[in-house]
């Protein structure tokens, strides 16, 4: 019963014909594109996709990871893996406008007291911190220690599918505490339904009650379910919405921002500038070939045996990219 009310209390919020206008939406093109090419965007790249995002009020950008390069090498990375500050400020200078910079830290790969500098010192505006369950301790201390730093911040709870139900409700808990604005549903798999997702949601939901926290969904197509379970959660009250121009992204992609664009009703949002830029810029870097991301078979059967893409994504960069049927029999074998 408890979870009924909830459903209902967000869908109250507004449906299908009207709009939210405390949706919120982040592109993270660069971030999680940058999961294809180590991070190796030339800067032409990088700023069209910042002026489409500023061009079409999107209201948060994710620019790349703030790794530790003592773990990641900056020879075999490209910028876009650190975001160095003189990195960001090549593309945004100091970002006279209303789009908000992001960076994601992940726990544990991520040299957060010193390159993490004081939003005094930095066109950065939020940290976004990726946590898998296990790493969480170290999680709280990048959280706070971004706060601390004048930081918004936010956390992104990665491959909940592979969370026991009790350690995600005390993983929720624990994080409902912290000084995040959001905490982020995370499909790393691309293996939930809809059905998932909207349980999922009102258990987010419910867990940061009353406490100024929102709920987020970042979502992989695996079974070309990203937008689907994008909007199932907004539906349930998700207010923070990841995308990605032309649903760029590691193996089978994210929700495309520009499928998203079209369902929301915010008139401050602004669809023709992402295709513009879809056109000119992403069109020619696909038909050069060097980048794949998009709904492949391989990706599917990852999907639905909720396991890490990264077979599939192996297996689409070796010499039989389209030997389905070897890669789902080594699947079985191996499951």
């Amino acid at each position: 019963m408890k979870k009924v009310e909830h459903i209902k209390d967000a869908m109250a919020k507004g449906s299908w014909l009207t709009y939210r206008p405390e949706i919120k939406i982040l592109d993270c093109t660069i971030r999680d594109g940058g999961l294809i090419n180590d991070h190796g965007f030339e800067d032409g790249f990088v700023k069209a996709v910042y002026e489409t995002c500023v061009a079409a009020g999107i209201d948060a950008m994710e620019f790349g990871y703030k790794a530790d390069k003592k773990i990641f090498s900056p020879s075999d990375n490209g910028d876009w893996k650190f975001c160095d500050e003189d990195t960001l400020r090549r593309i945004v200078d100091d970002n006279p406008t209303d789009l908000q910079i992001a960076v994601m830290a992940d726990a544990e790969r991520t040299d957060y007291h010193h390159d993490i500098l004081p939003k005094s010192e930095s066109v950065i505006d939020i940290v976004r911190v990726a946590t898998y369950i296990h790493q969480i301790p170290t999680a709280l201390n990048m959280i706070k220690d971004a706060a601390d730093k004048g930081y918004r911040t936010t956390v992104n709870l990665m491959a909940i599918s592979t969370i026991q139900e009790r350690e995600l409700g005390e993983a929720l808990e624990i994080l409902a505490e912290t000084p995040v604005c959001a905490i982020f549903i995370v499909d790393s798999f691309g293996s939930y339904y809809s059905e998932q997702i909207r349980d999922l949601t009102v258990q987010f939901l419910a867990a940061v009650e009353g406490k100024g926290i929102e709920i987020g969904i970042h979502a992989h197509n695996n079974q070309m379910l990203a937008y689907a379970n994008t909007l199932e959660a907004l539906i349930v009250g998700a207010n923070r919405l990841d995308a990605t121009i032309n649903g760029m992204g590691r193996g089978a992609g994210n929700c495309p921002l520009e499928l998203l664009l079209g369902f929301l009703k915010n008139p401050k949002f602004q669809l023709r500038p992402v295709l513009k830029c879809i056109q000119e810029e992403f069109l020619p870097l696909e038909q050069k070939g060097e980048m794949e991301w998009g709904y492949k078979i391989p990706y599917m059967i990852t999907g639905q045996m909720n396991q890490h893409p990264r077979t599939a994504i192996k297996m689409r960069a070796g010499e039989n990219p389209d030997d389905y049927v070897g890669f789902y029999d080594q699947m079985i074998e191996e499951e």
